[in-house]
């Protein structure tokens, strides 16, 4: 009896380990309203839809922010399992759920006074564009003009960190630049936060509309029944109405 109830007191004790130490460490840069700060009121809509469904099947979710390469560079190396609000072409290499998080798509923008405006690639050979280092744009021509003029501090200026999108846009006011990238509703969120929106404009559009994902490391094993969970988790949030709910949180509609 005292060797049985030592071997079942072992079982309870590896058990309760395992489950304390199943974390799923989430990655990203701020990038609101798909995620933005930790701890806050408003932490973004993905980090809420994780957290939900993550700690509904009894993991806790650990959130944190840095610069995008980085954020894209630990979790392929396996220091943490997802990052948050990926483009395939971010990390193709990447474990990803089957259905998606929202969908995005990239305008220029520019201060209001300035007339330009994008309509062909050959557009941004007249400014000095501000983009992000490590994201994915368009996988079409904006991502090819990025790669061909890295080294060209003329044409293109790469921010590396983790409040990139708020450095751009003081360089754009001060005229570092000329024009920078962005997903609307991150740039719409940043310029009402700043105070900004009647003072940077919409320049137009490249691309056409991405999927957003969370995406996970493909050195971990576990992802892919994290993913699992996550799908099932977002069909139930959409059919009982909590879905709706955390999107109304942050003015937003469901992308399907």
């Amino acid at each position: 009896m005292i060797r049985t109830f030592v071997i079942r007191a072992a079982l309870l004790s590896l058990l309760s380990a395992s489950v304390q130490s199943d974390v799923i460490r989430l990655r990203a840069d701020e990038w609101f309203p798909m995620n933005g700060k930790p701890g806050s009121e408003q932490p973004g809509y993905m980090i809420e839809i994780a957290r939900t469904i993550w700690e509904e099947a009894g993991h806790q979710v650990e959130y944190r922010l840095m610069p995008w390469e980085r954020a894209i560079d630990e979790t392929r190396q396996g220091r943490a399992e997802c990052i948050v609000g990926a483009y395939h072409e971010d990390a193709p290499d990447f474990v990803f759920p089957q259905l998606t998080l929202g969908l995005d798509d990239n305008h220029f923008y520019v201060l209001a006074a300035n007339p330009w405006r994008f309509r062909a690639i050959a557009d941004l050979n007249t400014v000095r564009l501000g983009v992000i280092g490590g994201y994915a744009y368009d996988n079409g021509e904006l991502d090819a003009y990025i790669e061909q003029n890295q080294h060209n501090g003329a044409r293109l200026q790469i921010v590396r960190s983790g409040k990139a999108l708020q450095q751009n846009i003081r360089k754009l006011l001060t005229q570092r630049i000329d024009a920078l990238v962005e997903s609307p509703a991150v740039m719409q969120a940043q310029l009402k936060q700043m105070e900004l929106s009647e003072s940077v404009i919409n320049a137009g559009m490249i691309g056409k509309q991405t999927p957003l994902y969370i995406a996970c490391s493909p050195v971990i094993p576990a992802v892919s029944e994290y993913l699992q969970q996550l799908d099932a988790g977002l069909k139930r949030l959409r059919n009982d109405g909590r879905l709706e709910a955390i999107l109304n949180r942050y003015g937003l509609h469901d992308w399907q």
